[in-house]
């Protein structure tokens, strides 16, 4: 009896562990595609011609237009996919962008810069509670209970199209 009560509390703490955890599961359909609408302030992922999940989205600090060089605090806009995954993001959970492609860098580097790079779609993290304006240096940034979402539903290769 002793060994059952002792297996009772253990269970429950492991499951009242598990519902803090920030590493989410997802049984749906497959995220095929992911549409960010910069002017809208929208993120759509997006299973074939049906919208799985919307999400408001903050930008980077200037987001008008294409970004061309490290420190621009622009967001890119194009095709890239989904390349990596943060799991111990500053910003709570991140999803890496393919962001510089080769043109990216071919234009950054004829003005003699550097395309920058580390794009992501990320959390808040504790530093950022409600921003009022977009404050990323071009990342696109949700909530972090939208980015535990989103972490759980997006695989690595989803393509991203971000529209001006």
């Amino acid at each position: 009896m002793r060994f059952f009560k002792v297996f009772l509390v253990l269970a429950g703490l492991v499951f009242l562990a598990s519902c803090g955890s920030k590493f989410k599961t997802y049984n749906g359909p497959e995220v095929t595609r992911i549409f960010v609408h910069k002017e809208d302030r929208r993120m759509l992922l997006v299973h074939n011609e049906k919208i799985l999940k919307a999400y408001d989205i903050e930008l980077g600090f200037a987001p008008t237009g294409h970004k061309e060089i490290e420190g621009d605090g622009k967001t890119p806009e194009g095709t890239y996919y989904i390349d990596r995954r943060n799991p111990n993001s500053q910003f709570h959970l991140s999803l890496g962008i393919s962001y510089p492609n080769a043109r990216d860098t071919a234009k950054a580097r004829a003005m003699g810069k550097s395309p920058g790079g580390d794009i992501f779609i990320h959390g808040r993290g504790p530093r950022i509670k409600n921003p009022d304006a977009d404050w990323t240096w071009g990342c696109i940034s949700v909530t972090d209970r939208e980015v535990e979402e989103i972490y759980a539903m997006v695989k690595n290769g989803t393509p991203i199209t971000i529209l001006p």
